[in-house]
């Protein structure tokens, strides 16, 4: 370099670095903009009167106004300010327009979502609420759209994707509950398909060995274990005589630890007179977790319109995206919610009109198909057009197992699915109140647990129940052109089931089936849970005679590993049995550390479970093979109640049901063994360092933080903890899915309750309630159910007109 050229290049260094500076602080700048407001004085227009928005130290929400609809306006504010782009996702997935924000990588799940044409059934739904809720809805809007105008800058999220927020819309608010209706079904219902196909392939004693519906495990509030089925017999399938091109290749399947993510929640109540006075209720909802956490810690208080001069108090947490509260306390009543796992998605069988493709026969003649062109909209890239045709009964989705085609029955499509029945329970004084207010309320078929001020406890069904009819099997397609066959309307409140103040003082509920008899058939089994979750609950409350809010928290913390137990004995007897070599007795020595829990430093545990779950893998490749003599590409669905059939086998062990490349059983035993121990002696440390909080480190993540350099990404999202507990214990945890709060209240007492929440309550990474109170969830410490002493109020005063 010359030394007339340094000047120069001296220059350019400069010039350069400034800029980096001044981009660097520009976006700060705009970063920073993007922050909620906490407090000051606003004006605005769309209230009859002031609103005062306190924040705690987490960031809790207190709103205080004169009238409820000025309620919901506050509340669009702020949640438009903390979680927009959050609460944009939800619709966005929901109506199937992601793309229009991410691009192309995004088609593949906006094509699943539109082919059920949510918006335009959201549309509907909300012109045909009644005008109460409608304006309501409107109202909501209002604040939504004004608090996302009043910031300086766009939200944070969309200065990263460079685009700028669409404003909210009445009927979005109905997406955001339709999108929990995808979240809590399997909207491609693919279980009932893949049912199908066994059907046709299996013999009916081994489609009905698979497929039942409960058995040993099961802890239901009404009614006794089921009793599993015999298995088939030798005469009726003997896997022996398959035909070796459809076999599995055993020893090559991949030792990766599967994730038990298993939509759903516990809830668990106890009579006032277990508690000394009100009742006692505790919900842990276990959902996928995210930064920041789907719920808003909110608290609401407001004139009652029944009792003049008192005031409604209702906390606990809000849905961004609609103005009511989901779960929570008013002080008179306390409510809660899992996911029920009842049948409320069908298949109907579809006959084309052989001169006219797109004509079907019905129960009263021929009608045509309605075509729907839905315009997926493409971030740099042209639309795309996809074509929904949908019959009386739903969209046509499928096909059977013989090509008939099948269309989609799923309540989420009715017209009166969604309402905001829900908002009041604000009001609701009483368990009766709350009962037929959740039974009427329009939301996914959710168990609802209720207890009153005066001690009174109460289980139903909150949402919509199909009322069928007709002799056809739910689980399986039917032909719905039969006369009187298929759905007719809704169940009629007096028709739900109903359990008031069980003899026992006690209800729980864990995603199980939780009743039988006339009430189990109306409700149907949409797939539900193994009972060890439930029967563990089920047991902790009776080896208690009094409780206390810790009492209930020691039960949502309760991470025994008793589910295992059995597994843990037969993998002892295993191991004895095999030949010596060095993974037996790395496999021996790591099963001393068995402490009986699902512990972060247990290796035991983790072994445990890998070899259960290689064990159920392998006998149910059997009859996987048995149905790919018919389809060659099939795979068996999650059964989530396959422990009860594979145990009986192992207990039993017949050799018709176990493949040829199995000597017996103890070979098949013997090499599920071994294949986990070599899969653990391969990775650092050998089976020694295979600890279960290695396996069962937090993945908690910001939606965006995948997309930015590493250093962003520790900015983002929460720390990686390891956490104890997994999926068949009270204490629900994997990597990313577990409780998305835990809570226990007794209304009227409030002050003793807790309420914890993974993170956090704000959506900005500059918030000082940016992951607030995370570190409460990870150590299981209760966090106060009431918010605590402001720290900051907002004041939204209503504009003056000016003449």
């Amino acid at each position: 370099m010359t030394a007339a050229l340094r000047p120069i290049y001296r220059f350019l260094l400069a010039f350069l670095i400034l800029t980096v500076l001044l981009a660097g602080s520009s976006g700060w700048l705009m970063l920073r903009g993007s922050l909620p407001q906490y407090d000051g004085t606003v004006s605005v227009t769309g209230l009859s009167a002031p609103v005062s928005v306190e924040r705690d130290a987490l960031g809790s929400a207190t709103l205080r106004a004169q009238n409820r609809h000025d309620l919901a306006w506050a509340l669009g504010y702020v949640h438009a300010q903390e979680r927009f782009f959050e609460m944009d996702l939800m619709r966005r997935k929901a109506a199937g327009e992601l793309a229009e924000l991410f691009g192309a990588a995004a088609l593949p799940v906006d094509r699943e979502a539109r082919k059920h044409r949510m918006r335009a059934r959201a549309s509907a739904t909300l012109a045909n609420l009644p005008a109460e809720q409608r304006q309501m809805l409107d109202v909501y809007r209002d604040g939504v759209n004004q608090g996302l105008d009043a910031l300086m800058t766009r939200p944070f999220p969309y200065l990263l994707t460079r685009m700028q927020p669409v404003a909210w819309r009445s009927e979005d608010s109905i997406l955001v509950v339709q999108a929990m209706y995808f979240t809590l079904n399997e909207a491609s219902d693919l279980r009932e398909l893949d049912f199908s196909m066994m059907r046709s392939a299996l013999p009916e004693a081994a489609y009905r060995f698979l497929t039942f519906s409960g058995g040993a495990w099961d802890a239901p509030l009404i009614g006794t274990a089921f009793q599993w089925p015999e298995p088939p017999s030798a005469d009726e399938l003997d896997l022996r005589k398959l035909d070796p091109g459809i076999m599995p290749r055993i020893d090559e399947r991949s030792a990766d630890e599967p994730v038990d993510d298993f939509p759903g929640s516990n809830s668990f109540a106890v009579s006032g007179q277990l508690a000394g006075g009100a009742a006692l209720i505790a919900n842990d909802i276990h959902l996928e977790l995210r930064v920041p956490n789907i719920w808003f810690r909110t608290r609401l208080i407001y004139p009652n319109s029944r009792h003049t001069g008192q005031m409604n108090d209702v906390i606990g947490a809000s849905l961004p995206g609609t103005p009511a509260i989901a779960v929570g306390s008013n002080r008179q009543i306390a409510w809660s919610f899992t996911n029920s796992y009842g049948d409320f998605i069908d298949w109907a069988r579809i006959t084309p009109d052989p001169a006219d493709a797109l004509r079907y026969r019905s129960a009263t003649g021929w009608k045509s198909i309605a075509v729907h062109r839905e315009v997926l909209h493409v971030r740099y890239a042209p639309d795309e057009i996809l074509e929904v045709y949908e019959t009386e009964w739903g969209p046509i989705l499928a096909a059977d197992h013989d090509g008939a085609p099948l269309a989609l029955a799923w309540t989420a499509h009715r017209l009166d699915a969604v309402n905001m029945e829900l908002t009041q329970l604000d009001e609701a004084e009483t368990v009766d109140e709350a009962i037929v207010i959740a039974q009427n309320a329009g939301i996914p078929a959710q168990n609802f647990i209720v207890g009153d001020r005066k001690g009174k406890i109460a289980w139903t069904i909150a949402g919509r129940i199909p009322a069928r009819t007709g002799n056809y099997d739910p689980t399986l397609p039917a032909d719905w052109s039969a006369p009187d066959t298929g759905w007719n309307g809704w169940l009629l409140p007096m028709q739900y089931p109903l359990i008031v103040d069980p003899p026992g003082q006690r209800l729980w509920t864990a995603n199980a089936r939780t009743v039988d008899g006339i009430m189990l058939d109306r409700l149907g089994d949409g797939g539900y849970d193994l009972g060890a979750r439930a029967k563990q609950i089920r047991d902790d409350l009776y080896d208690r005679e009094h409780f206390s809010p810790g009492d209930m928290l020691a039960i949502q913390l309760d991470d025994r590993a008793l589910f295992l137990t059995r597994w843990r004995q037969l993998l002892e007897l295993t191991l004895n049995q095999a030949e010596a070599a060095p993974w037996r007795a790395e496999m021996q020595l790591a099963l001393r550390d068995w402490d009986g829990h699902a512990s972060t430093e247990s290796v035991a545990y983790r072994l445990v479970r890998a070899f259960r779950q290689e064990v159920i893998h392998r006998v149910l490749d059997g009859f996987e093979a048995a149905v790919r003599q018919n389809d060659p590409d099939f795979a068996l669905p999650t059964l989530t109640q396959a422990e009860q059939a594979v145990w009986t086998l192992i207990e039993r062990r017949p050799q018709h049901l176990l493949l040829p490349v199995y000597s017996d059983w103890e070979d098949l035993l013997g090499r599920c063994a071994k294949h986990v121990a070599e899969h653990m002696q391969s990775r650092p440390g050998g089976i020694a360092a295979r600890t279960w909080g290695e396996r069962n480190t937090a993945s908690i993540r910001h939606p965006l933080s995948r997309a930015l350099p590493a250093f962003a990404e520790s900015w983002l999202d929460m720390p990686k903890d390891a956490l104890p507990g997994d999926s068949k214990m009270p204490r629900v945890q994997s990597p990313r899915f577990g409780a998305s709060n835990r809570s226990a209240v007794a209304p009227g007492s409030e002050e003793h309750g807790y309420f914890e929440m993974p993170g956090g309550q704000s959506g900005h990474p500059l918030s000082p309630y940016y992951g607030s109170g995370h570190g409460d969830w990870v150590e299981g410490k209760p966090t106060p159910f009431l918010p605590g002493p402001p720290e900051q109020t907002l004041y939204l005063r209503p504009l003056t007109k000016t003449r």
